[in-house]
């Protein structure tokens, strides 16, 4: 059952629920990268926000690497799935191994992505902090831990759909939480979409290249 045409109509429809936030001084919208970006440049461009990312990376089980054992954040925000580390027999050692190569990556797309951009400060900011959906909620939990560490005013998670258990554990660890689907039984996020392609880094640089131009003329 598809919700959704493509990442942008999702982030027009989730841009009704973020009504109250629209040009808000103080909100910034902030997406997880890559697939979150479309999804959040259009709720920054509805609600007149600024738009900026947050890395976060997977951390795969050595060897089965599409198994997500956790996930890493910038500024070094770590959540792991204890039962997937326990169930795989995962040593400390490999954790840190697949944690540190994927720390360097996050460094070289940060600097892809943002050029010579600075990064908008978050202290004392409203935080909407976007994806195109919650599955198992790992990544957008590391980056909520992240940004915690950066004082802002509110964390609001906003994601199009997600899954009910999902979504209950994620809500007791931000302010507020918007995800306006939460189908049963939920399966993947892509099954949602109409067009659910990979989100390229071009596409990430333009999103953020045209909410930079869009700020520069207000």
């Amino acid at each position: 059952m598809s919700l959704f045409a493509d990442r942008a109509d999702a982030g027009k429809r989730l841009a009704r629920h973020l009504a109250e936030y629209s040009g808000n001084p103080d909100a910034v919208v902030v997406a997880l990268p890559r697939g979150g970006v479309p999804v959040a440049a259009e709720v920054a461009r509805s609600l007149g926000l600024p738009l900026d990312i947050f890395l976060v990376r997977k951390l795969g089980v050595p060897g089965h690497e599409e198994l997500a054992m956790g996930a890493i954040a910038s500024g070094g925000g770590v959540i792991l799935n204890r039962e997937i580390v326990d169930a795989c027999g995962i040593a400390e050692g490999q954790i840190r191994v697949t944690a540190q190569r994927e720390e360097y990556e996050m460094a070289r797309r940060e600097t892809l992505y943002r050029g010579s951009a600075p990064r908008i400060p978050l202290t004392g900011r409203d935080v909407l902090l976007v994806d195109d959906g919650l599955a198992t909620g790992a990544t957008m939990r590391a980056a909520v831990r992240a940004i915690r560490l950066e004082r802002p005013a509110s964390i609001v998670a906003a994601v199009p759909v997600g899954a009910v258990d999902s979504c209950q554990a994620l809500r007791s660890a931000v302010d507020h939480l918007f995800c306006p689907q939460q189908p049963e039984p939920f399966g993947a996020v892509g099954a949602f979409y109409d067009r659910f392609g990979q989100t390229t880094d071009a596409d990430v640089i333009e999103c953020l290249h045209k909410a930079r131009n869009r700020g520069a003329r207000t």
